[in-house]
């Protein structure tokens, strides 16, 4: 499954890069739990009891997907982070949220 394989990729890449950031713990903090919780929210939804489930599971997913851009761009706001790799996360995370909507889309149309 290519999504849950990039959502834990991305993951690893945000507890890896929390590690290097000093200061700004709360961001950190919030960053590596909304990063970590989209792909917990996609492993879960391939459990899902139903389809409204498994398409709510992927709907939990795509906020913390967005949630998780905000902290990035908080980060590169207050230069915690490169602006290379503000761009590189932000980047990857798109990826994650386009397929989170085509996949909701597609459950949704199938539903």
């Amino acid at each position: 499954n290519k999504l849950a394989d990039l959502s834990i990729d991305f993951a690893v890449n945000i507890i890896k890069l929390c590690e290097t950031i000093k200061g700004h713990y709360s961001l950190v903090n919030q960053l590596e739990r909304s990063a970590t919780s989209i792909g917990a929210n996609i492993h879960e939804a391939n459990y899902a009891a139903s389809k409204a489930d498994f398409i709510n599971k992927f709907h939990i997913a795509l906020k913390e997907c967005e949630e998780t851009e905000w902290w990035i761009e908080m980060l590169g706001g207050s230069n915690a982070i490169s602006e290379s790799i503000e761009k590189a996360l932000l980047q990857e995370c798109g990826a994650i949220r386009r397929m989170l909507v085509k996949s909701i889309t597609t459950a949704k149309e199938n539903a």
